[in-house]
């Protein structure tokens, strides 16, 4: 089967993310664009991913857990989880790694932690913005020895990827690689490259899902696609 996904969204609990784009509405907007699969991925935290598990459910979407993790390279790296207690536990682990630098939102914007229905619950208090204390290397592995999905982020963006930061993308085993531009002009080891929309308001939900050949619609299904390869970009 040919199923759509998008694994490259915020929510309210980013910085740089509106303040009402909240997990609910992140998966309304997908259920509604035909998006049968959908990942969170905050900022260096997982903490909105319980209110993305009951909306995704109320939407009929399969939920990847996850987070974009902010390397001391300042490279951002996805990992997502099939079950939300591993993104949690995940989560906590960059949350110890992280600076003790709080988060001023009048410079920075807010970051707010809500419930399956959008009501705030609290605010994270430390900066998600930085780097988390933990190498783009170590990321990688700690990431595929927790069995997560694990995706260097636009990597041809001039800021925050391995190509910009870096100057090349190491060659490690990657769950897949994601890019802005298609066709994608640097060395990627093989890897399967994919789009994400990386969504930090309503209007930005679905602007790069992608297209993926798979057997089952399951966490495992979509592993198993990402390394067969079968991804293409457009309806």
């Amino acid at each position: 089967m040919r199923i759509k996904i998008d694994l490259h969204n915020h929510s309210c609990l980013s910085p740089c993310a509106a303040d009402d784009f909240t997990p609910s509405l992140l998966a309304i907007q997908a259920m509604d664009m035909g998006i049968q699969a959908l990942a969170l991925t905050d900022h260096n935290t997982c903490l909105n991913n319980s209110a993305f598990k009951e909306a995704c459910k109320l939407c009929g979407i399969l939920p990847f857990y996850g987070i974009e993790v902010t390397t001391v390279e300042d490279v951002h790296v996805l990992v997502l989880f099939e079950k939300l207690q591993d993104s949690l536990e995940f989560g906590s682990f960059i949350d110890y790694l992280l600076p003790p630098t709080k988060n001023n939102p009048h410079l920075f914007g807010n970051q707010l932690i809500v419930n399956d229905e959008g009501e705030v619950q609290g605010t994270f208090e430390k900066s998600l913005l930085g780097t988390s204390g933990i190498s783009f290397d170590d990321t990688i592995e700690e990431g595929l020895s927790r069995d997560a999905l694990v995706i260097p982020a636009h990597i041809d963006r001039p800021a925050n990827s391995a190509l910009a930061n870096l100057g090349f993308l190491p060659n490690l085993s990657y769950s897949a690689v994601e890019a802005i531009h298609i066709p994608l002009k640097a060395e990627t080891w093989g890897n399967t490259i994919i789009t994400g929309s990386d969504a930090h308001c309503f209007e930005n939900v679905g602007r790069r899902a992608f297209f993926l050949e798979i057997e089952e619609l399951s966490f495992s299904g979509i592993k198993e696609g990402l390394r067969r390869g079968l991804v293409t970009y457009r309806q």
